[in-house]
C-alpha cells in the first residue's frame, strides 16, 4: 500500500473544509486528492479519485453523509469517517461497521487518531474492499434510526447523476429482489439500492399506503379503486400504473380511502 493515505473530505461548510484540509496538508503521510461542498459532489469525485478514506458530513443538505455511502457504487465505497455535531448520531452503530466518527469541532488530535485508525485498517493483511456491502448496509440502518422526521426528499442514482425526488412527486415504490423500483407521478422509473420495509418508517404513513409485502403507493395519486373477485381490489395511479392489493391489506384500503 502507498504510505500515504489518499483522502477527500466532504462538508457543505467553507470554513469547516478549510480547517480539514489545513490540517492534512500539515501531515506527510496524507494526500489530499479532492474537496465536495455538497453529497452529489462527493459522489462524483469519490467515484473519481478512488480514495482511501472520506471524512464526510452528517448534516449536509439534500444528500447527507450516509445518502453519500448508500450513493456510492459498492465498489467505490472507502473507509469512512462520519463528522458531526450532535454525539447521539449512532456512534455505536458507526464502530459496529468499522467507521469512525468526529466530532465537531474537530480536535487535530482526534483527526490525527481517525488516520491513523485507517492506516491500520489499510495494512491488515486481510483488509477487503468487498466489505462495502458491510458499510452500505450500516449506512442504511443507522439513517433509519438517526432522525424521527419523514423523508421530504429521496436521491437516486441516474447513470453518473443524483437526481433527488420530492417524496410527493413519487406514485408509487416496488420491491424487486434485492432493490426497489421508484416510479414518479410522470411515469420515470429509478432504481433504489433500500429494503422496503426501512423506507417504509422513513415516509409519512398519511401519505404512502402499504398496497402488499412489496408496493408503497402515494395515497393522493391513486385515482381509482376497482374491485376484483375474493374481495380483492386493484389500483390505478395517476401515471397509469396500475397495483394489485394483497388480501391481508384490502380492508386498510377501504378504511382508508373507500369511506366518507
Amino acid at each position: 500500500m502507498n504510505e500515504r493515505i489518499r483522502v477527500v473530505i466532504a462538508d457543505d461548510e467553507g470554513p469547516a473544509r478549510a480547517f480539514l484540509a489545513d490540517q492534512l496538508h500539515s501531515w506527510d503521510d496524507v494526500e489530499l486528492v479532492g474537496q465536495a461542498s455538497s453529497g452529489p459532489e462527493a459522489v462524483r469525485l469519490i467515484e473519481a479519485t478512488r480514495p482511501d478514506l472520506a471524512l464526510l458530513d452528517l448534516q449536509m443538505p439534500e444528500l447527507d453523509g450516509l445518502g453519500v455511502v448508500r450513493m456510492l457504487r459498492r465498489d467505490a465505497v472507502p473507509l469512512v469517517a462520519f463528522i458531526t455535531a450532535y454525539e447521539e448520531y449512532a456512534v455505536h452503530a458507526f464502530e459496529l461497521a468499522a467507521l469512525d466518527y468526529l466530532l465537531k469541532p474537530v480536535q487535530p488530535a482526534r483527526l490525527r487518531a481517525t488516520l491513523t485508525r485507517a492506516h491500520d485498517r489499510l495494512e491488515q493483511a486481510d483488509y477487503d474492499p468487498a466489505e462495502s456491502a458491510r458499510v452500505h448496509a450500516a449506512a442504511a440502518a443507522i439513517e433509519v434510526g438517526a432522525s424521527g422526521a419523514y423523508l421530504r426528499r429521496i436521491p437516486v442514482r441516474r447513470r453518473e447523476d443524483i437526481l433527488i425526488l420530492p417524496v410527493e412527486q413519487i406514485a408509487s415504490i416496488v420491491a424487486h429482489g434485492d432493490v426497489l423500483h421508484v416510479t414518479t407521478a410522470a411515469g420515470e422509473r429509478h432504481i433504489l439500492a433500500y429494503r422496503l420495509k426501512e423506507l417504509e418508517t422513513r415516509l409519512d404513513p398519511a401519505r404512502f399506503l402499504r398496497l402488499s409485502r412489496s408496493s408503497l403507493a402515494n395515497v393522493d395519486l391513486i385515482e381509482r379503486v376497482s374491485p376484483m373477485p375474493g374481495g380483492l381490489y386493484v389500483v390505478t395511479l395517476r401515471n397509469r400504473q396500475v397495483l394489485n392489493v394483497s388480501r391481508q391489506r384490502a380492508r386498510m384500503l377501504r378504511d382508508e380511502l373507500l369511506q366518507l
